[in-house]
């Protein structure tokens, strides 16, 4: 019920604003906003949201937990999304989005409400009680003397147990 009421609600709130707008300003200025929100929109969304991308790629990297940096991504999108819409009230909505304390304060607020529970492995699972899959193995690397050596891997950083690697126990 509440999903049709946002329905309904919605396209006629853009409306009266539209006819509002449009009253006090006049038809073509009305529409040259329209389209240079949805334009900023676009653009900001790829700006912003290739910036959280690499936020969640060096999580990664890292070893740290990526969630934060998938939440402000996803709201970058939405907020993308609510900006490409012809409508003022959704371009407020969005405009609110793109700003960083504004997701942040969104985040927290979403984050007392979002409990995350992680696949729980039980001991037998965990010391080959499963299901096991018996198979051998050739290892066919072959080791050249004149190559160079290897350059070894950066390391990884400190192992700090995050949300997504500590142990529930």
């Amino acid at each position: 019920m509440p999903l049709l009421v946002l329905f309904v609600m919605l396209p006629l709130l853009e409306i009266a604003l539209f006819i509002l707008v449009g009253g006090a300003i006049g038809l073509w200025p009305t529409l040259l906003i329209v389209i240079l929100t949805a334009v900023l929109g676009v653009w900001l969304m790829r700006r912003q949201g290739a910036r959280a991308a690499r936020d969640v790629q060096s999580a990664f990297t890292e070893l740290r937990d990526p969630s934060g940096s998938l939440a402000h991504g996803a709201l970058i999108v939405m907020a993308g999304g609510l900006l490409v819409l012809p409508g003022f009230f959704t371009d407020s909505l969005g405009a609110l989005l793109l700003l960083p304390p504004v997701r942040s304060w969104l985040i927290r607020r979403m984050g007392r409400r979002v409990r995350v529970v992680g696949g729980r492995h039980t001991e037998a699972h965990r010391y080959g009680g499963g299901a096991v899959i018996d198979g051998d193995y050739l290892d066919e690397t072959v080791i050249d003397q004149a190559a160079e050596p290897p350059i070894p891997d950066r390391p990884l950083g400190p192992r700090r147990p995050s949300g997504w690697t500590a142990d529930p126990h």
